[in-house]
């Protein structure tokens, strides 16, 4: 019996500027921002939340717990 059915993001891709750009997830999917942004709003990925930021985009973050090693950007990457 699975209790969690979501998925997690378990590794990320960055651009030159270290803006996040693609996720790999727990079952080994690979989504662009766009994709996981999508993911994340429908509640399909775990330990994240979506956000306005101050340029009126969307964002994807962490869900706040006060442990910094599982950050987004603490993930290892993935080419």
């Amino acid at each position: 019996m699975e209790m969690n059915t979501r998925e997690s993001f378990i590794a990320v891709q960055k651009n030159g500027d270290g803006d996040l750009t693609a996720f790999k997830t727990s079952s080994g999917r690979v989504l662009d921002y766009e994709q996981a942004l999508q993911e994340v709003k429908a509640g399909a990925i775990a330990g994240v939340n979506v956000f306005k930021g101050r340029d009126g985009e969307m964002h994807i973050r962490g869900d706040a717990d006060g442990d910094p090693t599982n950050n987004l950007d603490a993930l290892p990457r993935f080419e």
